[in-house]
């Protein structure tokens, strides 16, 4: 079966606190039962993954420890903030593990409302000025060659705005509240519209999206949802090659040519299993980028310890 993003809408604004599970019609809705100083650790793993057509040129793997902690819990919102710890790389030198170190010991405080849907980054401010003085620090440490100068230029755009905070510095964050707010029916599929920021761009990308509740648990008292994202093909390939042509200019190189961005897409599935109060148990996120011959694969998985 089939039906309309707009019932989970209808479902938000009616909702009471109740059970999350309903077998009585097969349904489950993700809500926060959370408490102030309620607190969990995660394991979370991230692998980006290089393709020139089925040959991998390069992967990176980064694995870090999240703790987060309900810093503050009304009728209205909570207040969550997610310290990052134990960073580790693989497949990287040691000036590049610089440069993917910068956001070791960071904090992240954000705001959801009562069911525990993402609101806003609260300290952006504060995370914005941590990372930039961490790249002043770098450049003044090492001697920063054309790629990697690419790289933090990319790192100033990431966490120079809030809406660049939101969008691109913690997709963790995102993940990890994807299903959070919504109602779902076992079997049936959601199919829908919505608009993510562009943060390369003017205007904001049209994505398509389809949610399904895949599997309710009576025994452990958890089920599982899936996701899928799938980017306007013409907004992305426009907004990127704009954004190229003015990289290109900045650093003084020649810019790409508007036939180099072929086939274009972006296209994200997301797996979460969420207990009975909304806390994830674990969740697998993987975003592919194609262009022509070229693919970029990152893969997160964020699980409980």
């Amino acid at each position: 079966m089939k039906t309309s993003l707009l019932i989970i809408l209808l479902f938000i604004t009616t909702f009471t606190a109740a059970a999350q599970i309903d077998m009585t019609d097969s349904t489950a809705q993700v809500i926060s039962y959370w408490e102030k100083e309620d607190k969990e650790i995660y394991s979370v793993t991230y692998d980006k993954i290089k393709l020139n057509g089925d040959d991998t040129t390069s992967r990176v793997s980064t694995t870090y420890d999240v703790e987060i902690t309900v810093i503050n819990a009304t009728d209205t919102s909570y207040t969550i903030q997610w310290d990052y710890k134990n960073f580790d790389f693989s497949n990287v030198d040691a000036t590049d593990k610089k440069l993917l170190s910068l956001s070791k010991d960071m904090k992240v405080i954000y705001a959801t409302d009562e069911f525990g849907s993402f609101v806003e980054v609260v300290n952006w401010k504060e995370i914005r000025n941590y990372m930039m003085k961490g790249i002043d620090i770098l450049k003044d440490d090492i001697r920063v060659h054309d790629a990697q100068e690419k790289i933090l230029q990319q790192v100033e755009l990431t966490f120079s705005t809030k809406e660049a905070i939101e969008a691109i510095a913690i997709k963790d964050i995102q993940q990890f509240h994807n299903f959070h707010g919504g109602k779902y029916k076992l079997g049936e599929l959601v199919e829908g519209s919505m608009q993510l920021p562009n943060v390369i761009g003017k205007e904001p990308f049209d994505v398509e999206v389809t949610i399904s509740l895949d599997e309710i648990n009576t025994e452990n008292y958890d089920f599982l949802l899936t996701s899928t994202q799938s980017v306007n093909k013409d907004q992305l390939t426009n907004a990127t090659y704009e954004y190229l042509v003015a990289m290109a200019d900045l650093i003084k190189e020649t810019p790409p040519k508007r036939d180099d961005l072929k086939d274009l897409t972006n296209k994200s599935l997301t797996t979460s299993r969420i207990n009975d109060i909304g806390w994830i148990i674990y969740s697998l996120q993987t975003t592919t980028v194609t262009s022509d011959s070229s693919t970029i694969i990152e893969i997160r998985r964020i699980e409980l310890n």
